[in-house]
């Protein structure tokens, strides 16, 4: 539970915005401790000599992801190679009670492996292997240095693919540290519903396996649901070494689309008709006229700058001219224009790689900023309101925020280009950014559907979870990880 001064000054931040200075006072308190020689040497007998960085450029690497938070590098960075390596940090940075980061690929849009406290990052890369494959049982085993690509890439001749898809080519095991989804979930939902069973270390150096060692079956009643305990856990509660995935058939078939509308309104209540219909969509995704300005300079495309709506249909091909001939009319009942269709395998990766760019995109329409990155999700009733309301708040703060969203589960994006040296374009779009957030939560939803908590929405969380559950959340940091050494600061202050 919460313990001492800071824990009081969190919880009355939560209640009380006006001090805010005061908890960012108290956290400022905690100071970074130098690291020892020794400690440094002991690393260096785990891992190798050659797998252990105190170089300045190395360490910066680390100390950031894709997110606006301010660069907090760790004061060395490691290389594991094997789950033994990790364990033997693990152990001695719990001895020495010395901060622990781990760190995947660096996609992350919440600040999420910044190390705000120092300490030792272990950059998990190096552990790359496909374990296995099981095509009849439709499951994987990957370490923890495996991106989704080159699974993919691995499962080609397979007739399976990983569906899940953030954008960024992010580690496996990262995406489940943060309950990553993207574009398809609509379809095959989160990283929450497609991780089987994870090898983790704890922060005393043991070795668990969620599931049970090797145990890979579609359901169980076993125990408690330790998978799921450690999905989303962004890396406070254990380290995650391997991962197993549930795999999927590639779809006979597949044709993307794109149609545009005159209002927000009319694409997000098109998004809700379809999914009301049962249609089995296997994207849906909304882009406001920003983004599709930002996409065609960025990408070369030449689509109509007008609040547009980014479709999918896969399934047989008469699934495919049914689904579509649906999905045409209730566009058209809303005031869409007629499909643009992209069929063949080179213009639907082109149109989704013009998706997927969009964060850069964004940025491109102001050089020299920084992505100040938002999401929130809501149930999809309620999804026309967050996004329209969004919408205005964006407008009236007279700021940059291209808007994009997998709509088709409640879940929309906020790209704000910022010039992170003038702090009140800063506040002016933290202050969108909350009220945002404070409406899906007024409106039954979540400040996050896919980025995380991190450094950015802590304050939120103790909104949307309340005290008690906080409360709880932060016992069972204090079991696992009692001398706090697990990604210190994110998720919790």
């Amino acid at each position: 539970m919460f313990r001492g001064r800071l824990s009081h000054v969190i919880l009355a931040a939560a209640r009380y915005p006006h001090r805010q200075n005061e908890l960012h006072t108290a956290q400022a308190a905690q100071k970074i401790v130098p690291l020892t020689d020794s400690l440094v040497q002991n690393l260096q007998k785990i891992v190798g000599d050659k797998n252990v960085s105190e170089a300045m450029a190395i360490r910066e690497q680390h100390g950031k992801d894709e997110s606006y938070h301010t660069c907090a590098p760790p004061q060395v960075v490691a290389f594991p190679e094997s789950v033994e390596q990790v364990s033997g940090v693990a152990k001695l940075c719990n001895e020495h009670r010395v901060p622990l980061i781990p760190f995947g690929s660096g996609t992350g849009l919440e600040g999420g492996i910044n190390a705000i406290r120092g300490g030792v990052c272990l950059d998990l890369m190096k552990m790359d292997k496909i374990l296995a494959v099981h095509p009849e049982d439709f499951d994987c085993q990957v370490e923890s240095g495996v991106t989704r690509k080159t699974l993919n890439n691995y499962l080609r001749d397979t007739g399976l693919w990983f569906p899940i898809d953030p954008g960024a080519d992010a580690s496996l095991c990262g995406m489940c540290s943060t309950s990553a989804s993207g574009t398809n979930a609509v379809r095959y939902g989160t990283m929450r519903e497609n991780v089987m069973n994870m090898e983790v270390v704890l922060a005393d150096g043991r070795v668990i396996h969620t599931a049970g060692k090797d145990r890979r079956t579609k359901k169980t009643s076993a125990g408690y649901n330790l998978t799921n305990l450690f999905v989303g856990s962004e890396g406070t509660l254990g380290i995650i070494t391997k991962a197993t995935l549930r795999l999927h058939g590639i779809p006979e078939a597949s044709v993307s689309a794109v149609c545009s509308f005159e209002s927000i309104q009319e694409a997000v209540d098109t998004t809700v008709q379809v999914l009301q219909c049962g249609i089995p969509m296997a994207r849906i995704e909304f882009l406001d006229e920003v983004s599709i300005d930002a996409c065609n300079k960025y990408s070369k495309m030449n689509m109509k700058v007008a609040p547009s709506l980014f479709l999918e249909f896969s399934g047989s091909p008469k699934s495919l001219d049914d689904n579509a001939e649906i999905v045409g009319e209730i566009v058209k009942m809303n005031g869409g224009s007629d499909f643009k269709w992209a069929t063949d395998v080179d213009e639907r990766n082109l149109l989704w790689k013009t998706r997927h760019d969009i964060l850069y995109a964004c940025m491109a329409l102001r050089p020299g900023c920084k992505p100040y990155s938002t999401d929130v999700c809501v149930p999809v009733s309620n999804l026309p309101r967050v996004v329209v309301e969004s919408k205005k708040y964006i407008d009236e703060a007279g700021v940059v925020g291209p808007m994009v969203g997998h709509v088709g589960d409640g879940n929309f994006h906020v790209f704000f280009p910022v010039d992170q040296s003038n702090p009140d374009e800063v506040k002016t779009v933290h202050d969108v950014s909350v009220k945002m957030a404070l409406l899906a939560q007024e409106l039954n939803g979540t400040c996050t559907g896919e980025h995380g908590i991190g450094l950015g929405k802590r304050e939120l969380l103790i909104r949307e979870i309340g005290e008690s559950g906080i409360e709880v959340m932060q016992q069972l940091k204090q079991t696992l990880d009692p001398n706090g050494i697990l990604n210190p600061g994110k998720v919790f202050f």
